[in-house]
């Protein structure tokens, strides 16, 4: 994952200097050097930004004030000024670092090896909550075959979904979509398994994307099968067991 950077700084020889350093590390990508705050500002407000390199003493608007001017998630922001009474302040406003110029490059890398790894930590318990959540979503879900009847959890729900009732089911990723006569219960679950379990109920594959009712049938016509106003195709591997329902 690339870290997204700008680089705002009055002088053009500073701009310039960090995007050097900057092109040293795979990491960092360099989406615009400015030189003024009002022109970052701009550009922030239309495009995601990690990193900040910021000076501090600039006209118009200082560093540390645009920084103020900030709301809600700010990027990281890492100072250069060649004045170390503003590290305080900078650190105040939680800046994540500061560098005083003349910047040397082992200074600068060892900044960014710090950015890294932050954001490589970041990015860790990112995922980690993902995967949670997942977690979390699957087993808030089940589906239970019985003899007449599906029970499906779903949406803090128990639903009992008779066989006659059930029109088709419709695999969409992770979910299943069970379309009955009244109304579709969306919920994680597996076609292939809902197959496998459904096999001896009057249920069969028509798709890689579709289990009908058999009762529900009513046309085949080319490669699309009617149940009533409702028409789905028919996959070529699965026609020959579906043509048996009409013998």
């Amino acid at each position: 994952m690339k870290i997204k950077t700008i680089i705002v700084d009055d002088e053009h020889l500073a701009r310039s200097l960090i995007k050097d350093y900057a092109s040293k590390v795979p990491q960092l990508e360099v989406l615009g050097t400015f030189k003024n705050a009002i022109e970052a500002m701009t550009f922030m407000q239309s495009n995601e930004v990690d990193l900040l390199f910021l000076d501090i003493q600039m006209p118009n608007l200082s560093g540390i004030e645009f920084v103020e001017t900030m709301q809600a998630k700010r990027p990281m922001i890492v100072f250069t000024t060649a004045y170390s009474e503003y590290a305080i302040k900078g650190f105040e406003l939680n800046a994540f670092d500061y560098l005083l110029k003349p910047i040397t490059l082992p200074r600068f890398l060892q900044t960014v090896n710090k950015v890294i790894e932050q954001f490589d930590l970041i990015k860790s318990r990112h995922q980690s909550k993902e995967e949670e959540t997942q977690e979390d979503s699957h087993s808030s879900s089940y589906i239970e075959t019985k003899s007449d009847s599906l029970t499906i959890k779903a949406d803090y729900k128990l639903y009992k979904v008779r066989f006659d009732k059930l029109i088709y089911m419709e695999g969409k990723k992770e979910y299943v979509a069970f379309h009955t006569k009244d109304k579709t219960i969306l919920a994680l679950a597996s076609l292939k398994k809902l197959e496998d379990s459904l096999a001896d109920k009057g249920f069969i594959r028509i798709h890689k994307s579709y289990i009908v009712n058999v009762d529900e049938i009513e046309t085949l016509e080319g490669n699309v099968l009617g149940l009533g106003e409702v028409e789905l195709p028919v996959g070529q591997s699965y026609r020959g067991e579906l043509l048996k329902v009409f013998e």
